[in-house]
């Protein structure tokens, strides 16, 4: 029977430590994988359960203070244009600038004073939307759209500039200026009754949070699946 030569013994012992070596290298990284998703799947679900908190602390506070807001589980606020502008403009009424001096402060502070919820608080974004009524001097579908655009921006800015001056909590100044955002949507996102676009509810400002965590958990999966 041959013996294996020397050179031959040694090649087969680096491959086999190598292999070793590659078979750790992988439990390792399987091992902080998943606890880097255990990790942040918690973090996301503790994140989750405060918001739905502040949300319901929200709705709560809104009624008992006679405040007419439409508040989703989602933790987004729709706000009727009816409430806060004259018409086709983007100037508030002295009846908007009332709803918001009661509104704002009350929103940022419940927002904010929750420390789970607060931490992981990416953008509070403030979007103005319209209808798709047609302006009197739009001549085409590009004019129109361009104007419920321009409306819709002016509308969203008008309520951040306005809101940033409210007498919410001031410890909370710094971290609201990070996070504010301004979106015009147009027309592109109506309200639909019964099939139908119900053009008093399409005319409207909305609050939405966007979270830190939600995403980051998201993409580290997505990341993952496109492996």
């Amino acid at each position: 029977m041959a013996r294996p030569k020397p050179e031959e013994t040694e090649e087969n012992i680096f491959w086999v430590t190598m292999t070793d070596l590659m078979m750790g290298l992988m439990m390792v990284f399987i091992v902080l994988f998943i606890q880097s998703v255990l990790s942040a799947s918690s973090d996301a679900i503790a994140t989750s359960q405060a918001k739905q908190e502040v949300v319901q602390e929200l709705q709560e506070v809104m009624r008992a203070n006679d405040i007419d807001v439409e508040i989703e589980d989602d933790g987004s606020v729709k706000i009727s244009d009816l409430e806060l502008f004259k018409v086709n403009s983007a100037e508030l009424s002295p009846k908007g600038k009332a709803y918001l001096d009661k509104f704002i402060p009350m929103y940022f502070n419940l927002i904010y004073s929750n420390d789970v919820l607060s931490q992981n608080i990416e953008n509070i974004v403030i979007q103005g939307h319209t209808d798709s009524q047609t302006f009197k001097n739009a001549r085409t579908q590009n004019e129109q759209c361009l104007l419920n655009m321009d409306l819709s921006m002016r509308r969203a800015y008008t309520v951040s500039q306005y809101a940033l001056n409210t007498k919410f909590d001031q410890k909370y100044a710094e971290k609201i200026r990070k996070s504010l955002i301004v979106e015009g949507r147009g027309s592109g996102n109506p309200i639909l009754v019964n099939g139908k676009e119900d053009l008093n509810k399409s005319r409207r400002v909305e609050l939405v949070l966007s979270l830190k965590k939600a995403s980051e958990v998201s993409g580290f999966l997505q990341l993952f699946k496109n492996q």
